[in-house]
């Protein structure tokens, strides 16, 4: 996937090194149509560097920041060193699941290399990202698209192509509840109790109530992300234990058993 434009100072590009010299090291940057960018020596790490190919290699592949940007020269100032690693890993990971995007894109758009171009480039503009484009249609639907200036068709095919590709990241975790009724009809109390729980949820969450053993019972949440995860267990527990002790019981909410 190719961006158009020139990249800002300060973000991070995935480049291949191409030449190494005693001052530095030539490289392209792979998401901007192989426009050249130079790391300086001093760039290439901290400290004194006696052999900068102990540092870099051509044909490697390198995560930079871009330090200058000068459109008139065609020239782009690039930092090695002030990459740290969670911000490489991170970004070859965006940057392969661009790639991987890009790909389902020319099969929806089979022989229609135009029409790939044109929606990539509206995805890219309205999210910065090819492949969170996709993970928020998938999550959202149609919703997410409202603003990329895509025709009907396009839509279509990107909802489907989302749904059928985009594999929605979720996070679970438990808490427990330990209800009680003193109730002649307690059994049933605490099944109309427990139904509360999934009253909670919203269509980004999914509840299941396992009976763990008198009086404990736990809630599992799966969500996109912790937060959601946590306030659906939240209302879902306090949901349960406010219903039985409407109804004579006892109720207590525990995060972790």
């Amino acid at each position: 996937m190719q961006r158009e434009g020139w990249p800002e100072p300060g973000s991070l590009v995935v480049c291949t090194v191409t030449q190494v010299v005693d001052f530095g090291a030539f490289v392209t940057l792979d998401e901007y149509s192989g426009k050249q960018g130079l790391i300086h020596i001093s760039e290439v790490a901290s400290g004194w560097i006696k052999y900068i190919r102990d540092h870099v290699r051509e044909g490697q592949k390198i995560v930079c920041k871009v330090l200058n940007v000068d459109t008139s020269r065609h020239h782009i100032d690039l930092s090695l060193k002030d990459v740290n690693e969670h911000q490489r890993r991170e970004k070859i990971q965006e940057w392969k699941a661009d790639q991987k995007a890009w790909k389902w894109l020319e099969m929806a758009y089979k022989d229609r290399p135009d029409d790939v171009k044109r929606v990539a480039d509206a995805l890219v503009a309205a999210y910065d990202s090819l492949y969170l484009a996709m993970e928020e249609t998938a999550l959202s639907g149609v919703d997410a698209l409202k603003d990329a200036g895509l025709s009907e068709e396009d839509v279509k095919i990107l909802e489907n192509l989302s749904r059928d590709n985009v594999k929605i990241p979720s996070v679970e975790i438990s808490g427990y509840v330990d209800i009680t009724s003193p109730a002649p009809d307690g059994v049933e109390v605490i099944r109309k109790a427990l139904k509360q729980a999934k009253r909670s949820k919203d269509k980004d969450a999914t509840i299941t109530i396992t009976y763990i053993g008198a009086p404990r019972y736990r809630i599992h949440v799966t969500a996109p992300d912790y937060k959601h995860a946590e306030s659906v267990l939240k209302k879902s527990a306090q949901s349960v234990v406010k219903y039985i002790e409407q109804h004579g019981g006892e109720g207590t909410f525990l995060r972790e058993a």
